[in-house]
């Protein structure tokens, strides 16, 4: 694909496969396609790992996190569970949006929080709204440790952030989503690798091995999940589509 910004006529020409579309610069359809490929070269030089929360780093892209927030603020949920902990900034982000609302908690699953990231997250003035629990997220044990702590009456939200193969979310979503509440999510991240095949850091086999098809497989097998974008509380633009890292990511509990 070959696209062509003209700001002197003001316009956005794409061309992909012979075929040629001359688009008006300052549209909707522009800003479409201008936001797909600032993602993608933006992922591959890791703009994502520049910012941080609350003194923590915090990997991911700032228009998911206020998304997310969006989410979280609507269901107002008991408890969150995080599946990849990293450096813990997102894990004290929702733990922030926790404190404001003056409710709820956070677990965070990881196969490996480094002792450094560990003493940090730990010494943090909000973790007394988290809990750290290392092991595989799919380790049965494990599983079942957190189903323990969930209480019947509690609204859960599960965000999936560790390994984001095909596989790994597939196992993620069967062990974790019997948790979900009625109309909230298990929102499975990452799923812009589908996008990047062709991206120096990306990688061929990221066209089907990636979080987004597991999302789309997993929501037709289980029509008691619906996979769809969350609705925007505030919007007086024509915009619809979220600029994200997190493409097909959002599967709602519809029914019990």
């Amino acid at each position: 694909m070959k696209i062509t910004l003209d700001t002197d006529l003001d316009t956005l020409t794409v061309v992909d496969n012979g075929a040629e579309q001359v688009l008006p610069l300052y549209s909707k359809q522009a800003f479409e396609v201008i936001s797909r490929q600032w993602v993608r070269v933006g992922w591959d030089q890791k703009y994502q790992y520049t910012f941080s929360w609350f003194g923590r780093p915090v990997i991911q892209l700032p228009e998911d996190m206020l998304r997310i927030q969006e989410v979280i603020y609507a269901i107002q949920p008991d408890v969150i569970i995080e599946t990849g902990v990293a450096h813990g900034g997102s894990l004290i982000f929702y733990a922030s949006l926790m404190q404001a609302i003056g409710k709820g908690r956070v677990i965070g699953i990881d196969i490996d929080i480094r002792h450094h990231n560990r003493v940090e997250i730990e010494k943090h003035p909000l973790f007394h709204r988290i809990t750290l629990l290392e092991g595989s997220s799919v380790e049965s044990t494990l599983v079942s440790k957190v189903s323990s702590m969930i209480a019947p009456d509690e609204k859960v939200l599960i965000i999936l952030d560790s390994d984001h193969s095909y596989q790994h979310v597939m196992a993620e979503l069967g062990a974790y989503a019997h948790l979900v509440s009625t109309d909230s999510y298990i929102v499975a991240t990452d799923g812009i690798m589908y996008d990047l095949t062709t991206a120096p850091r990306g990688k061929a086999e990221w066209a089907h091995d990636n979080p987004r098809n597991a999302a789309v497989d997993f929501a037709a097998a289980h029509p008691e999940f619906c996979l769809e974008q969350p609705i925007w509380p505030f919007n007086e633009s024509h915009l619809e589509n979220n600029i994200t890292h997190w493409p097909g990511a959002w599967l709602r509990r519809v029914k019990a």
